[in-house]
C-alpha cells in the first residue's frame, strides 16, 4: 500500500465525505510507477489520516476513496457493502410488480467504480476502471456469498475507449430473451449483450408517470427511443398510438418485441429507423400532432446523420418537437449527463421554447429513483434529470 499526501483543499473534501480521487488532489503529481489497482493510504496537508483509496481512471477522477477507517480491503469489507446494499432494497424486492432494479449504485452505496443491477433471478455487475480489477476476485467471492439465490450473475468492462466485454461469472446463462417486470409490465433484456440490456433501470419512476398519467388517451412520439422502453408503458396505459424514432436498425426489432411480450401488436405502432431531425421535419410537413413527446437523447453520438451533441442540439430539437405537440400537450425533457447540472440543462429546454416562440410550464421533474442512492458530495452522481412541461400555446 502506497501513501499519497493530498492538497489542503483535497484534505477539506475528504473529509466531508466527497469520494472521488482527481489528479490535482496529490501534493506530488502522480508518476509512471503509480498504476490503476494501487491501493492508497491518504494524508492530508498536515499529515492526518484520511482513510484509503485506490487508483482507477474514469471521466475526471483518478480513483476512488474506499473508507476512512484503518482497515482490511478483502472479501469482507465487500461483502459487508454488499449486504448493507441489500437489505436497502428490501422493499423492492418484495415488490411482486417489479424485479428488475439497481442494488449498489457505486459511490452512493459505498464504493465507486461499480454498479449491480438485479433482473429477474440475475445479477449483472458493471466494472468502470481498470483500477477495481485488482479486487476482483475478492469482490467476487463477496457477490456469490451475498446474493446465494441468483440463477447466474454477469460481468461487464465498460472501461472508457473500449469496447464492453461482457462474461458469465457464475451460475446459469439467462434465456434471450430474458423477460423482467417493472410495475406490471413486462420488459426483454439481454443479458449478455454488451453494455445495455434492452432498458434503463433509473426511469422506472417516469415510465409509471408516463402509464399512469400522462400518455392516457394521448397519441404518444417516442424520440431516440431505443428498444420503446416508453412508449410500452404508455400503451399499456391507454395511448391511443405510439410513434417510435431511432436511428439504430435493431431498435425496430426490440421495440417490436417489448410490445409482444406484452400482449399488444406492434402493427397498431409506428417504428421508424430514421433519424429525429428528419423525423420531426416530416411530421411538420404532413401537419402531424401528438399529446406528449419524450425526449431522451444519448449525451453524444456520432452517425451518418452527424454528430449529436447535447450542449449544441437539444434546444432545436425541443423547438422542432413544440412544432408537432399540441397545445395542453405534455413534452418530457430528460438527460443522463453528468457533466450538466439540472439547472444547466433547464437552460437548454428553455433555449428551445425561446427558439419555438412557445410558452410552458413545468408540471413535474424527475431525478433517480431510491435505488440509485448518490452521495451528496460528488454533484456529478447525480446524472439524470428529467423535466415534464406542459405546452401553454
Amino acid at each position: 500500500m502506497k501513501t499519497k499526501q493530498v492538497r489542503e483543499l483535497a484534505t477539506n473534501r475528504i473529509k466531508a465525505g466527497y469520494p472521488a480521487i482527481e489528479e490535482l488532489d496529490f501534493a506530488s503529481r502522480l508518476s509512471k510507477e503509480d498504476k490503476d489497482g494501487d491501493l492508497l493510504r491518504l494524508i492530508g496537508h498536515n499529515e492526518e489520516f484520511l482513510g484509503l483509496g485506490y487508483l482507477g481512471k474514469e471521466n475526471r477522477s483518478v480513483g476512488w476513496m474506499l473508507t476512512d477507517q484503518e482497515e482490511t480491503i478483502d472479501q469482507y469489507f465487500f461483502q459487508k457493502l454488499f449486504m448493507d446494499a441489500k437489505a436497502k432494497r428490501g422493499s423492492l424486492y418484495a415488490d411482486e410488480g417489479t424485479n428488475a432494479f439497481r442494488i449498489f449504485n457505486g459511490a452512493g452505496d459505498g464504493l465507486g467504480g461499480l454498479t449491480i443491477d438485479y433482473y429477474n433471478d440475475y445479477y449483472v455487475i458493471s466494472l468502470y476502471n481498470q483500477g477495481i480489477y485488482r479486487f476482483l476476485d475478492a469482490i467476487q467471492q463477496a457477490l456469490f456469498d451475498v446474493f446465494k439465490e441468483a440463477k447466474g450473475i454477469y460481468e461487464k468492462k465498460n472501461v472508457a475507449g473500449k469496447p464492453t466485454q461482457s462474461r458469465l461469472i457464475h451460475g446459469e446463462e439467462a434465456p434471450e430473451p430474458h423477460l423482467v417486470r417493472e410495475n406490471g409490465i413486462r420488459y426483454a433484456t439481454y443479458l449478455n449483450d454488451g453494455w445495455m440490456t434492452g432498458i434503463f433501470l433509473d426511469q422506472r419512476h417516469v415510465r409509471a408517470a408516463m402509464m399512469n398519467q400522462y400518455a392516457v388517451g394521448k397519441r404518444l412520439l417516442n424520440l431516440f427511443s431505443y428498444t420503446g422502453a416508453f412508449s410500452v408503458a404508455g400503451a399499456m396505459g391507454g395511448a391511443t398510438q405510439t410513434v417510435n424514432i431511432d436511428l439504430a436498425n435493431r431498435s425496430k426489432e426490440l421495440t417490436a418485441e417489448q410490445f409482444e411480450v406484452n400482449g399488444l401488436n406492434p402493427d397498431d405502432h409506428e417504428i421508424r429507423v430514421i433519424d429525429t431531425a428528419s423525423y420531426l421535419d416530416y411530421a411538420k410537413k404532413h401537419a402531424l400532432e401528438f399529446g406528449v413527446i419524450v425526449i431522451d437523447p444519448p449525451t453524444f453520438a456520432r452517425s451518418k446523420a452527424g454528430t449529436w451533441r447535447i450542449e449544441e442540439d437539444y434546444p432545436q430539437v425541443i423547438a422542432d418537437s413544440l412544432a408537432v405537440l399540441e397545445t395542453g400537450g405534455t413534452l418530457i425533457a430528460s438527460t443522463n449527463a453528468w457533466m450538466l447540472s439540472a439547472d444547466e440543462f433547464y437552460d437548454l429546454i428553455l433555449a428551445g421554447f425561446k427558439q419555438a416562440g412557445v410558452d410552458g410550464e413545468v408540471i413535474e421533474t424527475y431525478g433517480l429513483p431510491e435505488d440509485f442512492p448518490t452521495n451528496r458530495q460528488y454533484i456529478e452522481s447525480q446524472y439524470l434529470k428529467v423535466f415534464v412541461l406542459r405546452k401553454l400555446n
